[in-house]
């Protein structure tokens, strides 16, 4: 570890000098004995502290070196609190921290995932046909390439009309049941692609629902409207055990058999994404509709195999899929290659850092200006809070610095409507904001001075500055404000965030954008010395539910004991049960 021995104590320490001391916070912290890398980048803070970004941004040099491309994709990160010296104290962090061994290490399949003693290979999912990755001495990439060409022939079937359902009828609503990463990334790309032109003419005629929560409600929805002659249902869960997911598919099942007579339209109505081919064919699926992934996909890294692949070429046409591996693809290969100061997963990467951990700010705001992108920040906060939401490093000793944010998001200009009065005059909240040169669904009506998407994109590119500049109080007295309301209207600004700019939302730039967002995730973990790809804190909840579960089972028979539980959880529990 970075950090190491000691560092408990030294964590404690400075948990409690900076809440019992937070005139002096910056002081504490460099006072504390944490490694020289990351004291030098609490000193770069210190320096930078009273600079506003009205004055980093009249460094045309700065602003300029902060300006960084990877192919058509260009990140614009002038109007974060840093300057040269502080990047450059960040990428030796990130040296100390050996970032690139790291990363040296997932590519080449090392079992990185320590607790769970697995490697972390979403990039595999994307490789190409030829690439080679050794897991134990074994190529994966033959094994993904495989899964993979099942899916097409299965997926150009089922679009085709070859593959039918129990009537004859040919398939053209598919419901995808799984939850979390099982879910979230597979209905953000969904989303992302349903008015894309060459997306939407190849779903002409077809339907994709998802069904996640356990609520009953969202069977209703996600079965409404729909005929089981022609649903094809898709079932994501690698154990075939996962609770809400196998409850949700044993309603769906049932509903089939209901609607059409016989269990044995399941072979013909339903596929999986899973590795326990007993257990779905116990369910009744055929096992050539069985399409596997390996323990070395995080759910929440899985929208490349299987698991999103399956469900997103049912709709789009598996070869537009391939075109968002591709733009993945190449991302991954910028990543690896790109020198720190042109990287931009590393640049993003180190500025979270640099937020979370040194400014110390807790949330980070998403800010797609583009509504294709409606379900993108549901999944970045999977994405990202779920695999850096820890507290120890990979040796157990607890993180002497703050670790994760909090992320949340709306496509613009909804969310100028919701929370950026919070950003301009409450709290200092980091964020990113996104946005694309061309829309998907471009319109200009005669006689308006710009187009609908020009309309937009004037909000992409003010807002970061308002964040930024702010508006002073002399400048509002300038302008004849009246003394009562100056303190009304003044902005402090000094508000940090980075710009991210795209050709057009398409499938091929899809790829490039998740692939980022994966990298910059995996170096804040790095840097942190945590284990980005397990998800311990996730468990403890399931095992209580399954002790309610079971208690629920017993009570509605009145015979449940209710002692196990906390005074007020049996006391809710109780009025629960009276209804």
């Amino acid at each position: 570890s970075l950090f190491g021995p000691g560092s408990h104590t030294r964590a404690t320490i400075l948990r409690t000098t900076l809440s019992c001391c937070p005139a002096a916070r910056s002081h504490c912290v460099l006072a504390m004995s944490l490694p020289a890398p990351w004291t030098d980048v609490f000193a770069e803070a210190e320096r930078l502290k009273s600079t506003h970004l009205r004055t980093l941004l009249q460094d045309q040099a700065r602003n300029d070196s902060m300006f960084v491309r990877c192919g058509d994709v260009t990140l614009d990160y002038s109007r974060e609190r840093v300057d040269g010296a502080a990047m450059d104290k960040l990428i030796a962090l990130a040296k100390a921290a050996d970032v690139e061994g790291k990363r040296k290490k997932m590519y080449e399949g090392v079992k990185i995932n320590e607790t769970e003693g697995r490697p972390v290979l979403h990039t595999a999912l994307r490789a190409p046909r030829d690439a080679e990755i050794l897991v134990d001495g074994v190529n994966v990439v033959p094994e993904v390439w495989k899964v993979l060409d099942a899916m097409k022939a299965f997926t150009d079937k089922v679009r085709a009309g070859e593959w039918t359902g129990y009537t004859g009828k040919a398939l053209t609503d598919v419901v995808a049941i799984g939850i979390g990463g099982s879910y979230l990334g597979v209905e953000f790309v969904y989303e992302a692609l349903r008015t894309d032109p060459e997306a939407a003419a190849a779903a002409a005629g077809r339907r994709v629902r998802f069904l996640a929560n356990v609520d009953p409600i969202d069977v209703k929805r996600a079965l409404e409207g729909l005929s089981a002659e022609t649903t094809l249902v898709v079932i994501v869960s690698k154990t075939f055990t996962t609770a809400e997911t196998m409850l949700n598919a044993r309603t769906v099942k049932e509903w089939l058999i209901k609607e059409l007579g016989s269990p044995d339209c399941i072979a013909k109505h339903v596929a999986a994404c899973s590795t326990a081919l007993d257990k779905t064919a116990a369910f009744g699926i055929d096992s050539k509709n069985v399409f596997g992934f390996w323990d070395w996909v995080g759910g929440r890294f899985s929208c490349w195999s299987a698991v999103g692949v399956l469900a997103l070429s049912l709709q789009y046409g598996f070869d537009l899929i391939m075109k968002f591996h591709e733009g993945g693809r190449d991302m991954d290969t910028h990543f690896r290659t790109a020198p720190p100061t042109e990287n931009l997963p590393m640049i993003m990467g180190l500025l979270s850092v640099w937020n979370v951990s040194i400014l110390k700010h807790e949330g980070c705001a998403v800010l797609p200006y583009c509504q294709a992108l409606t379900r993108f920040v549901a999944h970045i906060q999977q994405l990202d809070m779920e695999s850096n939401g820890k507290r120890v490093t990979m040796d157990g000793s607890d993180v002497p610095v703050g670790t994760g944010a909090i992320y949340f998001g709306e496509p613009g200009t909804n969310g100028q409507h919701s929370f950026y009065q919070l950003m301009h005059q409450g709290r200092v909240i980091p964020a990113e904001f996104i946005g694309f040169s061309a829309s998907q669904n471009p319109v200009e009506l005669p006689g308006e001075p710009v187009s609908n998407h020009d309309e937009l994109m004037s909000n992409f590119f003010a807002q970061p500055d308002a964040l930024a500049l702010g508006k002073t109080a002399e400048e509002l007295k300038a302008e004849g404000v009246p003394e009562k309301l100056v303190a009304h209207k003044t902005f402090p600004g000094d508000r940090p965030s980075l710009s991210l700019l795209l050709p057009v939302c398409n499938a091929y730039y899809l790829g490039q954008l998740l692939a980022l967002y994966e990298h910059r995730t995996a170096v804040q973990g790095w840097v942190w010395d945590i284990n980005s790809f397990d998800q311990w804190g996730v468990q403890l909840g399931k095992v209580l539910a399954t002790q309610v579960r079971e208690y629920l089972t017993e009570a509605r028979k009145r015979e449940g004991d209710d002692s196990k539980f906390l005074k007020p959880t049996a006391k809710l529990l109780k009025k629960y049960l009276e209804s």
